[in-house]
């Protein structure tokens, strides 16, 4: 018979060396929590140190002389005459009035400040004003994308300051005079993409974005929705629907850019839809979210108890009547909540659109579905590919706006999901 007190001293070590793990495996967790949010806000430390930049502009505000001999135009109405003008020597004499220190050799120094797209606004300034001819105008115009990165980084070694020591100078004059002056970048939002990285917005990517989401929700969603109900409440349960179920699975798990090289096979080269529209990326998308949306939906209709499709069925209620009145309006919370996670997943795919030509170079907006667009992850990779500094920075700050998008996708399908929700 064994003594009482040794047994007792024998469970008393097994509890300690139970609970001992026990901590051990709770520290495990807090540290892989710790190093999980640790990482995440470098990551977003990074990103936002980057592109917060991103959303200022430097300007240059000049007092432009409107003089017909300085611009070789006489009328301003004419369209040939303002062809032929020239636009930017008011602005050099404008920065040589103020900066009297420069030389005539200098004048090359004092065009490289000037945004090279400055001209192009004077000229539809005084298209649009033609009594300004004559008089002189305050204008405001965008720095050159140089001085841009030398007002925001000045000192920061990471970039590279490609103005001369002169132009420096003369930048650090014009900011003291407060010719120079950093505000809200309202070009980052209200214009596409463009050559110029002080001109480049994402607003085409934006509604780009918007209108492939669009396409994608309203063909994913009812497809989806339907395939589910079918699956889970008619379908005979056979070799068939258990070959679909197992490859709907499947395609759960495959490469976006496969779905990409299905698009380009089906709808571009067979069916002979355009490149690099709006619709045909949501085409593209809808097959990719397929798979998600009808594996959420159908574990949101297994959720509803069965008591509930008794209760129906025992007053009379037909099969039809039992999944549209009482089981899909229990569902209906999850179903969302697993389409918008689908959807955010699909706002932020770039391989299967660039299979589909939504890489191209896009200036103009877009307005239908089928104009040429880009959509906000194919241009963080255009700006992120770039040499030039200014466009990394762009990048950065797109990829802010995107997060953000995602982000509000996110809280609308948990506020959804606790708004809808109903309790059994």
């Amino acid at each position: 018979m064994i003594d009482p007190k040794k047994q007792a001293e024998i469970v008393h070590k097994s509890l300690k060396k139970r609970y001992r793990k026990e901590k051990r495996f709770r520290a495990y967790g807090i540290l892989a929590i710790t190093i999980a949010l640790a990482s995440l806000i470098v990551l977003f430390a990074d990103i936002i140190n980057k592109g917060h930049t991103g959303f200022l502009k430097t300007t240059i505000t000049l007092d432009v002389e409107m003089n017909a001999e300085t611009m070789y135009l006489e009328d301003p109405t004419d369209p040939d005459a303002v062809r032929m003008a020239d636009f930017v020597e008011p602005l050099i004499q404008s920065l040589s009035e103020i900066l009297p220190e420069a030389t005539e050799e200098d004048r090359g120094k004092l065009r490289g400040l000037i945004n090279p797209y400055a001209s192009s606004q004077l000229r539809d300034e005084l298209v649009a004003n033609p009594d300004w001819m004559g008089t002189t105008q305050t204008i405001t115009f965008l720095a050159h994308s140089n001085v841009d990165v030398y007002n925001k980084h000045k000192g920061n070694e990471a970039y590279s300051i490609k103005l001369s020591e002169e132009q420096q100078q003369y930048v650090d004059k014009l900011r003291d005079k407060g010719v120079i002056e950093t505000s809200f970048n309202d070009v980052f939002f209200t214009s596409g993409d463009s050559r110029d990285p002080a001109r480049a917005g994402v607003l085409g990517a934006i509604v780009g974005s918007l209108l492939v989401m669009f396409v994608t929700l309203v063909l994913s969603f009812p497809i989806g929705v339907a395939a589910a109900i079918y699956l889970e409440e008619f379908a005979p349960r056979n070799r068939i629907t258990d070959f679909i179920e197992v490859n709907i699975n499947n395609l759960a798990a495959v490469p976006s850019i496969i779905f990409g090289l299905l698009g380009l096979a089906v709808f571009i080269n067979l069916f002979g839809m355009p490149r690099s529209v709006p619709f045909v990326g949501g085409l593209v998308l809808t097959l990719m979210t397929l798979p998600t949306i009808i594996i959420s939906s159908r574990a949101a209709i297994k959720s509803v108890p069965p008591s509930i499709r008794e209760a129906a069925e025992g007053v009379g209620a037909s099969k039809m009547q039992v999944v549209l009145h009482h089981v899909l309006p229990l569902a209906m919370p999850g179903m969302l909540t697993g389409s918008i996670i689908g959807m955010a997943q699909a706002l932020g795919e770039t391989a299967p659109l660039l299979l589909i030509g939504m890489v191209a170079f896009i200036v103009e907006i877009p307005e239908g579905f089928f104009d040429a667009a880009t959509v906000l992850p194919v241009q963080v990779f255009l700006w992120a590919g770039s040499p030039e500094l200014a466009f990394i920075e762009r990048a950065s700050a797109a990829i802010m706006v995107l997060l953000a998008f995602l982000l509000s996708m996110n809280a609308l399908a948990i506020w959804l999901r606790k708004r809808l929700e109903r309790r059994w």
